[in-house]
């Protein structure tokens, strides 16, 4: 097969993965969303994978280095830059109308992610070809919707802040430092162990999406179960 070809099917095929994923997630949803807000999120997904990169090419110096510290230095920055660009990505759409239960904060979170997703397995794909790109798109496309499941817990908690008024958690955990810090950071965390393993060579371990599959539940289950159908994820 031509080059072109094969780089062309690659892409699609990366494309096709992506919303698929996105059909997926997003058809569970007992109380579908405005595709609109969903297409805006994916956007902005889309470009705070523009701006996460810009930070990350500083840190490609780093990636040469034999020191150990070093690597751990880039897996950690890398999961606070990509979390926390998605985080942001997705709060885009809390003030919406449309955002009007604590499960949607799990949706937008979702698509705000797969939107980075797409742009990082094209990007991906176009610097490393076809033979690195099938995995990658595979495997890290999941990764990044299931580490922002704790985020969509995060967003879920600051909508149910702004239902029950202004007065509500203002202080510890229930306030609005507290809902990020627990959401972004189980996020950071999750990443930042995918991280661990794929610059030191390793690919993740077969039980890995078990694993990310039962956080994704207990992100559900600690929103609202009865909105979205946490139980087909296995």
């Amino acid at each position: 097969m031509p080059a072109a070809a094969a780089l062309t099917l690659s892409l699609l095929a990366s494309v096709g993965v992506t919303f698929w994923w996105l059909w997926f997630f997003v058809s569970r949803d007992r109380h579908p969303e405005p595709p609109w807000l969903l297409a805006r999120t994916f956007a902005w997904g889309m470009f705070a994978w523009l701006i996460a990169a810009a930070f990350e090419a500083s840190l490609s110096r780093m990636l040469d280095s034999t020191l150990p510290l070093a690597l751990l230095v880039v897996a950690l920055l890398t999961a606070v830059i990509e979390e926390w660009s998605k985080f942001m990505a997705a709060t885009t759409a809390i003030t919406e109308l449309s955002f009007d239960e604590p499960m949607d904060g799990l949706v937008y979170a979702v698509t705000s992610a797969l939107g980075f997703a797409l742009m990082e397995n094209v990007t991906y794909t176009l610097g490393f070809g076809t033979g690195a790109a099938t995995w990658h798109a595979l495997v890290t496309t999941l990764a990044h919707a299931l580490f922002s499941a704790p985020q969509g817990y995060a967003l879920g908690g600051l909508h149910w802040q702004q239902v029950r008024g202004p007065g509500f958690g203002r202080s510890g955990l229930g306030s609005v430092r507290g809902w990020i810090l627990r959401g972004v950071l189980l996020s950071i965390a999750l990443h930042f162990a995918f991280k661990l393993r794929v610059l030191g060579g390793q690919r993740p371990p077969k039980n890995s999406a078990k694993l990310w599959a039962a956080i994704f539940r207990q992100t559900c289950a600690r929103i609202d179960l009865k909105e979205f159908s946490c139980g087909s994820i296995r």
